[in-house]
């Protein structure tokens, strides 16, 4: 049985605010959540009130399995200044100590016309690699996720999850893994049986949407229970994010994918 995780950005949010998404989270039988960045610098708009919400998930017992690394940076678009990525790092690390999270994820931002592909995803390795070496012995791992380009993220250097292996395998390090993304990966049209079995031991978490429309599952035309199936036998045993856009009212929208865990 796999550990699901509701996005709280975008699920349960009929009970109001972060920490009472939480709380309606674990009524509705979770046991973890993720949620995006935690400061309010790229998304959502506002900081979260990050005591409130340790004390909503220390109340609940719920753990809070993901979050994003702030400011979502253009790493390659000049004048490549990553200072205030790395100031941030070390925030979000704090926040994540606090809260109990133990992974953060990371992109690659656009890619840059005036450079080489290879060159790119070169410089990406050594900023990650500086990356972890600045949060070495925090307790907390990044994942860097490819997302598609077709629909989603026009633009984004990143969009396969062969190159975010890649990148992975050129930072070198326990701390440091792939986010593959069911969604993403299926829009963009990749074998995902393939995908992980190249990949498979450098993937420290995944999310789950259905496609098209990135709905919950049920809404597109993947066979989630297949999908789990391909997972399970990848060797994947950690938590799915839930990362979509919710249909009807988040109990009901996550009643099938829960059934479908239980089996895998």
């Amino acid at each position: 049985m796999y550990q699901l995780a509701p996005n709280i950005e975008l699920l349960f949010t009929e009970a109001g605010d972060y920490p009472d998404r939480v709380r309606a989270a674990a009524a509705a039988g979770f046991d973890a959540v993720e949620m995006w960045g935690p400061t309010g610098v790229d998304a959502p708009a506002r900081p979260k009130d990050v005591p409130a919400l340790k004390d909503a998930l220390q109340e609940t017992g719920v753990s809070l399995v993901s979050q994003l690394a702030e400011p979502r940076t253009q790493f390659m678009i000049p004048p490549r200044d990553h200072s205030e990525f790395f100031r941030k790092l070390d925030e979000g690390v704090e926040i994540a100590q606090t809260l109990g999270c133990p992974r953060m994820v990371v992109g690659s931002g656009t890619g840059f016309g005036g450079m080489s592909r290879q060159a790119q995803l070169d410089a990406l390795i050594e900023i990650y690699r500086n990356a972890t070496a600045q949060i070495a012995g925090s307790g907390i791992s990044l994942v860097l996720e490819a997302v598609n380009i077709r629909v989603d993220h026009p633009g984004s250097l990143l969009d396969r999850t062969s190159e975010a292996a890649y990148v992975a395998r050129g930072v070198d390090s326990p701390e440091f893994g792939v986010l593959y993304d069911i969604y993403h990966s299926a829009v963009e049209g990749e074998d995902m049986a393939v995908e992980l079995a190249a990949a498979g031991d450098l993937v420290q978490y995944v999310q789950l949407a259905d496609a098209p429309g990135r709905g919950e599952p049920g809404t597109g035309s993947l066979d989630v229970a297949d999908r789990l199936r391909i997972l399970r036998a990848s060797g994947y045993e950690g938590p799915i994010g839930l990362e979509y856009y919710p249909t009807t009212e988040s109990v009901e929208s996550t009643r099938l994918i829960a059934e479908l865990a239980v089996e895998a």
